[in-house]
Formats: C-alpha cells, sequence, structure tokens
C-alpha cells in the first residue's frame, strides 16, 4: 500500500506540477496556455496517478483527505496511516522530478510567486476563514461526489472506467471552484511539493509561504469529515 499509493502520487505530482510549471514558467513552450491547460493537466495527473496505484496493489487514494474520510466512516487507522505516509513522500518525489525537467527555466522566471506556484497553491485573495471554507466545501465535493459516481455505477462500472471518471470529476471542479485557491484538495498534494521548494536549491526563489501553508491541509480534511459524515448518514 504504501510503495503504491507513493508511485501513484508522484506521477500525480510530476503531472500536476509539471503542467503549471509549462504554462508559468519562462521560455516554456507551455507559457501563457492559461487555465484550461491546467486544469486539464491536473486532470490528467489524477486519472494517471490512480491507475498506477491501482496497478501496484493500492486503493488510488492519492490523498490524505480521502484516507481520513474512510476512517470516519469504520476504516483501517493502521492502514489509512500507511497509504498517507506514501502519499506525502510521492508528492515530494514528484516535485523533485518537476524541479529537475525545468531546470533551465528556474533561472530565467523572475516572479518568486510564479515559482512557487509550480509546487503549492496560494489565494487569489488572502481571506484565510473565506481560503479554508472554499478548500472545505470543494473537497467536501470530491469526497461526496466521488463516492456518489462508484455508488451509481455498482456492479455496472466498466473495469478501468474509475480513473476516468474521477479524472472528469477533477476537471470540472478546477473549472468551477480552482478560481479562489487553486483548488488544493489534497494535503499531500500541496504540503510535500512546498517542502520541496523550501529544501531545493531553486535559482531565485522567494519564501515558500508557510503563513499559508495550513489553508490548503485543513481545508480539505474539514470537507472531506464533512462528506464522510453526510455519506454515512446517507447510507451512500
Amino acid at each position: 500500500m504504501f510503495l503504491a499509493e507513493m508511485f501513484g502520487t508522484m506521477v500525480l505530482i510530476l503531472l500536476g506540477d509539471g503542467v503549471v510549471a509549462n504554462v508559468l514558467l519562462n521560455k516554456s513552450k507551455g507559457q501563457n496556455a492559461g487555465w484550461i491547460v491546467i486544469t486539464a493537466g491536473w486532470a490528467f495527473a489524477v486519472m494517471s496517478g490512480v491507475f498506477v496505484s491501482s496497478a501496484l496493489g493500492g486503493p488510488g487514494s492519492l490523498n490524505p483527505a480521502g484516507e481520513i474520510a474512510g476512517i470516519v466512516r469504520g476504516g483501517n487507522v493502521n492502514t489509512a496511516v500507511l497509504n498517507i505516509a506514501g502519499q506525502f513522500v510521492g508528492a515530494f518525489i514528484g516535485a523533485i522530478l518537476v524541479w529537475l525537467v525545468y531546470l533551465p527555466h528556474w533561472s530565467e522566471t523572475a516572479d518568486k510567486g510564479l515559482k512557487l506556484a509550480v509546487f503549492s497553491t496560494g489565494p487569489a485573495i488572502r481571506n484565510p476563514a473565506m481560503n479554508v471554507l472554499t478548500e472545505a466545501i470543494a473537497t467536501f465535493a470530491l469526497i461526496f461526489i466521488v463516492n456518489c459516481i462508484f455508488k451509481a455505477a455498482g456492479t455496472t462500472l466498466p473495469g478501468g472506467l474509475g480513473p476516468y471518471l474521477v479524472g472528469a470529476l477533477i476537471w470540472g471542479l478546477g473549472l468551477s471552484l480552482g478560481g479562489p485557491t487553486g483548488y488544493a484538495l489534497n494535503p499531500a498534494r500541496d504540503l510535500g511539493p512546498r517542502i520541496a521548494h523550501f529544501l531545493l536549491p531553486i535559482s531565485g526563489k522567494g519564501d515558500s509561504d508557510w503563513a499559508y501553508s495550513w489553508v490548503p491541509v485543513v481545508g480539505p480534511i474539514i470537507g472531506a469529515v464533512v462528506a464522510a459524515l453526510l455519506l454515512t448518514a446517507l447510507k451512500v
């Protein structure tokens, strides 16, 4: 489980942070491609990460908030903790790989904020209470809808279709709810690469915005717990 979630989350960040780097960093061929490209890239990143984790025998969760939701619904705590550890390690490794891929582009990009945005999310309007609420609502939607998708599909869901449906949901969430905070939805997705940003010798980097770092951790956990409680109450 640890290795499956580690490699799955590594792929998630490699492709997800990779598309952000492609759009934001100077002299990249994808520079200024825009929000549609970023949200599409993250959708494919999630889909690919789920496939990798599943192929290696993991749950394809890739998200500590989802693991916590599972605990709330009676899941195994030890398994969840192991998965979460793998997710954070994988996110950190994925961020290092993105740094290496775009190594010549860091020194060509003067904007320190854009460099940080490759690794982690940040608010369009800094308002911690509203930023937490946004992340909570978006993650609630993720956990609630994912469970409803698989509940509705039941045994009729063709094999291998699940990751495509989750990827489509991620794309929709990014298009609809991603504007205020960059839709972290996932503590490992944000914190692991933020730590990488802090530790890596990135040319001309600024600070890692630790004052905001708790928001994309706490918000998704709140949203996931509320979703889990509602799903349990509704017997979904």
